[in-house]
């Protein structure tokens, strides 16, 4: 297990579950190309499979900037192409929307930041091909409305690359997976004594899970308080992971003195690229994403559609 999950009986049955839901795909894409091959349509189709996001339910995961929480797979079959290549280069699911269209013979329309990856998939080279994909953003705004007062977000951006992640929380004195609020969980577990002095809460950012409920439960055991804290405790500023000898970013750097100068290489790269592409996040004020239509209720929403 990553070492962000407790290593406990219960959690490996969880992420067992999620792995067989895995083969359940699996098995899908395979009966999808089997029919590909008998209507003669296998070898003029591009076949690519791929995930939204990361591991849902766990901690570091799914609305997360960590790789548990943006690494998916990418997987794609160009007909003809050499099998079997594992790339190494940093790339982005915005960039299937130009490739499909270079496919296409589509001209991207302006204001498209992402690139395709037609080269690459042409290419019959393993490992890196195009020396200038060496890293990846990623971003975060919300996913829960109402995850906190006046269903404000989680502002994150990150930059990923193969020894480094440098993290960028716009508003650390906001709670990371949405504001505790008092979970109403079952207690038939729980002896009265626990009732009476622990208050559980429930954090609307973090899908609910087995895991999840095994966190929450075990946060004042002293064996597995800090994955408690870890998931759901506020966050500074910046995070900085050196993934040479933290492959699980668990150790936050950032404000070690030894890595002061890779930091601010870092951030200075994460802000030339947010601002090359006009982020509002950087580039407007106020930024539009702390103001409505984005902090509407869901039921301002409806209404306004």
């Amino acid at each position: 297990l990553p070492a962000s999950l407790p290593d406990t009986p219960e959690v490996r049955e969880d992420t067992a579950d999620y792995l067989g839901e895995c083969q359940a795909v699996d098995a899908c894409v395979g009966t999808l190309i089997q029919r590909l091959e008998e209507t003669g349509e296998l070898d003029r189709t591009v076949v690519v499979i791929s995930g939204d996001h990361g591991y849902p339910g766990v901690p570091d995961g799914k609305c997360n900037l960590y790789a548990l929480g943006t690494a998916v797979t990418l997987a794609i079959r160009w007909p003809g192409g050499k099998p079997g290549r594992i790339i190494d280069d940093f790339v982005g699911l915005p960039d299937l929307a130009p490739t499909f269209m270079e496919i296409a013979g589509v001209k991207p329309p302006e204001g498209v930041t992402a690139r395709s990856l037609l080269p690459i998939l042409k290419s019959d080279r393993d490992g890196q091909v195009d020396p200038t994909r060496t890293a990846v953003i990623t971003g975060r705004e919300r996913h829960v409305a109402e995850a906190r007062e006046g269903n404000l977000p989680y502002p994150m951006r990150a930059l990923h690359t193969a020894e480094f992640l440098y993290v960028r929380n716009f508003a650390p004195d906001r709670w990371p997976m949405g504001s505790p609020y008092a979970a109403a969980e079952s207690t038939a577990s729980l002896s009265a004594q626990q009732l009476e002095n622990n208050t559980r809460y429930a954090f609307p950012d973090m899908d609910a899970s087995p895991t999840k409920a095994w966190v929450v439960l075990h946060c004042d055991d002293p064996a597995w308080a800090w994955h408690y804290q870890r998931a759901f405790a506020k966050r500074p500023a910046e995070e900085l992971y050196d993934l040479r000898r933290d492959r699980d970013q668990t150790r936050n750097v950032a404000g070690d003195p030894a890595y002061a100068a890779h930091k601010a290489r870092l951030a200075a790269e994460l802000d030339t690229r947010l601002n090359a592409v006009r982020d509002p996040r950087l580039c407007e004020s106020p930024v539009p994403f702390e103001n409505p239509p984005f902090t509407d209720g869901p039921e301002k929403k409806i209404q306004k559609r």
